[in-house]
Order: C-alpha cells, then structure tokens, then sequence
C-alpha cells in the first residue's frame, strides 16, 4: 500500500489503515474466543491420556503389558492392558468439571451421566466398539479366541456406579482400577497374555511403518 501510494503520489490514509486493523483484530479475538474451549479440553484430555499412561505403567510390575495409543481405522484407543486378569481397552475421559450444579458420573451399565447431563457421544458405546474390534483384530491374528472388555476412565472425577453396573462395563476413576483387576480371578495364563501381547506389539509396529513411509 506504501509503494501504490508513492507510485500515484497519494495522501496517506491513516484512517483507512486504522479501521482495517480495528476489523482485523474484532477478527481475531472472536476467533480465539470461539476456539478458547475447544483448545482447552484438547490440552486437557492430551494431559489426562499422559497421566493416565503414567498411572497404568505402574501396572507392569503385576504382570500387566502396557499399550498405549492403538491405531484403528478411523479411532485410536488410548490404552489397552493385558495381564493375568484379561484383556482390557481404556478410554480416557478428562472432562472439566461443572461450576454449579453435581460434579459426578452416574453410570447404570448402559449410559451414564455427566453432571446429571446425558453426554451427545455415548461413552459406554465408543468403549464397546473399540473393545469389540480389538477382540477382533486379535482373534484373526492369532488364531484364537480372546475377551477383550472395555474400561472407561474419568480422571478427578467422582464415580457413582448403580447395583450391577460393574457386571456390565467398569466406569472408574483411575486409582481405583488396580483393586479392581485385583479383585479379578486369573482369566489369562501368561502364555496366552504373551501371545496377545506379541501379536498386537507386531500390529503397532506395522502401523508405525506405515504411517513413517507415506
């Protein structure tokens, strides 16, 4: 604009330069306070995954194999254990918590609530389709037929589960999810937790390849 203007020998213009930039940054600040909470619950769940990790990697130590970030088709699960106990996918949830109102989830085994507010993406029916194409992915590669039961974990949160919901699907808060797999009976021989464990480190490794040669 400088060099049109000392082209054509024009005055300078400042208040068109001043209402351009007063648009420009209306602009940008409605923009950044539309993606403020979008921003924020993604640095919240990419924090909840790692502390999660974190936490599950003490599980090693009980004779836990410890996956973290399983690419699927279209999804990725967050963790995924198998140990003495089973096979197990997590889902990690890091939601904030309500200013007013009843910071709990309630869960009966089919839905849960957030709140007392039903969330749009039913948690309980993501969890059970990744579970069921782990199950899957692991029955064809081995050649054998393993359960795959999913986990829903809610970080900070207080979990409210009703009379046999746990029978259905476990909705935690995480610390309390080593009682609960010691509370399990020994499904898994660790010949067949080795086994599994092979075939999926060899499903991680092949994607990994993938994804670095395109």
């Amino acid at each position: 604009m400088e060099w049109w203007r000392e082209l054509r020998d024009l005055k300078p213009h400042p208040l068109l330069y001043t209402v351009v930039a007063v648009l420009m940054v209306c602009w940008t600040a409605w923009r950044v306070h539309r993606l403020r909470p979008r921003l924020r619950a993604l640095r919240l769940g990419i924090e909840g995954e790692k502390v999660v990790g974190q936490y599950l990697e003490r599980l090693r130590g009980q004779e836990y194999d410890v996956f973290h970030d399983i690419v699927g088709p279209g999804f990725n699960i967050d963790h995924v254990l198998i140990g003495p106990a089973g096979i197990f996918t997590i889902e990690t949830k890091t939601w904030s918590k309500p200013n007013a109102g009843n910071p709990r989830i309630q869960c009966d085994g089919e839905s849960l609530t957030v709140a007392g507010k039903t969330p749009d993406r039913s948690p309980i029916v993501q969890a059970r389709a990744q579970a069921s194409w782990l199950k899957n992915l692991i029955n064809e590669s081995t050649g054998r037929s393993f359960a795959v039961a999913p986990i829903i974990l809610f970080p900070g949160w207080f979990v409210e589960n009703s009379p046999g919901s746990l029978n259905r699907i476990w909705v935690l808060e995480p610390k309390a999810l080593p009682a609960f797999l010691e509370g399990e009976p020994r499904r898994l021989e660790a010949s067949n937790a080795k086994l599994a464990s092979f075939h999926l480190s060899r499903f991680v490794r092949t994607g990994e390849r993938e994804r670095d040669a395109s």
